[in-house]
């Protein structure tokens, strides 16, 4: 079945989405950079959120359109919240992986009215410069137009190595697809990470969070995203999970990740 592409209009900003399930309840999904939008991924990712159909009715937000040439993380936080907002949607399980959560945790401390649960995948509340040297060699290929170079080094940075050597053919080929406005639009929104920090406001998070981060987590580091986790850690209701061998997209590859998600948001309703 396919599934339409919709656009959400609002304060001077033009935003893809699409909807899926039609459950009661209301779960946000807001995916990390890619080089590619995730909207021509639409039914790949509701058949790997399939088991959020019966209780949430699921939407996944892209960036905005018409990107700034500075557009940072905190500029994406709140152009998603509008969006949200336009949707009169509320009570949001809120769900961000990679960039997406660092986005996602943006939205749970600017607006805690909204959020009634956070799950951060793979991400951190601060990207040190020694982590972001890894995004500007991305940046640096993108803007040489480097596609295949670029989805090479995105993929082996992302993927464990097994997966990484399976898919290898395919992300060459996939990348004569990129056009170079999409890259030029990757290098706006990779650039966006440069300097994020939150760390000193995550106490300011309201509601119950999950973490889940992988120990071979080869774009953050494994270090990086348990800092963020020992500093949520005293906060009650908070639950870490920590992968082995998943990689920096466990969010794709762990097995058990969209069950645990859905166990973790559907806790809040007993």
């Amino acid at each position: 079945m396919s599934i339409k592409i919709e656009k959400v209009e609002t304060d001077g900003i033009s935003m893809k989405f699409f909807r899926f399930g039609n459950g009661k309840k209301t779960m946000v999904i807001i995916p990390g950079l890619s080089v590619q939008s995730v909207m021509g991924l639409a039914s790949s990712i509701r058949r790997d959120y399939e088991v959020m159909e019966k209780d949430f009715t699921v939407f996944v937000f892209d960036r905005r359109e018409n990107l700034p040439e500075s557009y940072s993380v905190a500029d994406m936080a709140e152009d998603t919240f509008k969006a949200i907002k336009a949707l009169d949607l509320h009570d949001i399980c809120l769900f961000g992986a990679s960039q997406g959560g660092m986005i996602a945790m943006k939205i749970a401390m600017d607006h805690p009215e909204l959020v009634k649960r956070l799950a951060a995948g793979s991400t951190t509340s601060e990207v040190p410069d020694d982590r972001f040297e890894l995004m500007e060699k991305w940046i640096d290929l993108a803007k040489k137009k480097e596609k295949k170079a670029l989805y090479l080094a995105f993929g082996e940075a992302i993927f464990p190595p097994n997966l990484f050597k399976k898919y290898r053919i395919a992300l060459g080929f996939a990348s004569r697809m990129i056009s170079s406005e999409e890259l030029d639009r990757f290098v706006i929104l990779a650039e966006g990470l440069r300097g994020f920090n939150v760390t000193d406001r995550l106490d300011e998070i309201q509601c119950p969070v999950l973490v889940l981060c992988s120990r071979d987590d080869n774009v953050l580091g494994a270090d990086t995203a348990e800092k963020t986790a020992e500093a949520l850690r005293d906060k009650p209701n908070f639950t870490v999970h920590l992968y082995d061998g998943y990689g920096h997209a466990a969010y794709d590859t762990a097995p058990d990740y969209k069950e645990r998600l859905l166990d973790f948001f559907l806790s809040t309703y007993d």
